[in-house]
């Protein structure tokens, strides 16, 4: 079975960025997800520090209201991996589910850490590259003309071992959507 990871999809991040466009696309997936009667796993990172904008008790930290209402599981993590000390590996053990589908931010930390541990612990992984964003940019890297999604996008595909798709290749290969989106 097949389940789509939602990562970090939470109000400091979407708020820190324009990402309507990937906000869109996440939400295509997880309407696709949920017509074929599929899981959809919201990841809400948590941290521990007060002044995080991610503080566990704080408003930055709670999952985004433009798709809070399709969280039917909600696991919450403390690192970028949303397999590290969470109960995703045994709530996937529980669905049978044996290929996840990572969408959500931040796509070279939460997204790309669980895109490795999914595959580490045996999963087939498909990465949906432009249904991920990031609060960062080539100033945060100091690498100008760096396009962080395709970059990781890139070294995943590289890997021979996390299939790499962009949202309409997504469509394309796995499921009969309407092409609304650019």
């Amino acid at each position: 079975m097949q389940a789509l990871l939602v990562i970090d999809v939470q109000n400091a991040i979407v708020e820190a960025g324009e990402f309507s466009s990937e906000l869109a696309r996440i939400e295509k997936v997880i309407q696709d997800f949920k017509a074929s009667g599929q899981p959809v796993i919201f990841i809400r990172h948590l941290d521990q520090v007060e002044e995080s904008p991610l503080y566990k008790d704080s408003e930055g930290s709670h999952l985004h209201p433009s798709l809070k209402d399709y969280a039917e599981h909600v696991v919450e993590k403390t690192t970028q991996s949303s397999f590290f000390k969470t109960n995703l590996p045994q709530l996937l053990e529980e669905l049978g589910v044996d290929h996840v589908f990572i969408v959500g931010f931040n796509t070279e930390f939460c997204c790309m850490f669980t895109a490795i541990s999914a595959f580490d612990r045996g999963y087939k992984v498909t990465f949906i590259e432009d249904a991920t964003g990031t609060t960062n940019n080539e100033d945060t890297y100091e690498m100008k003309g760096l396009d962080i999604r395709d970059f990781v996008g890139t070294v995943l595909h590289w890997s021979e071992v996390i299939e790499v798709l962009d949202f309409e290749e997504y469509v394309e290969e796995y499921h009969s959507l309407q092409k609304t989106l650019n």
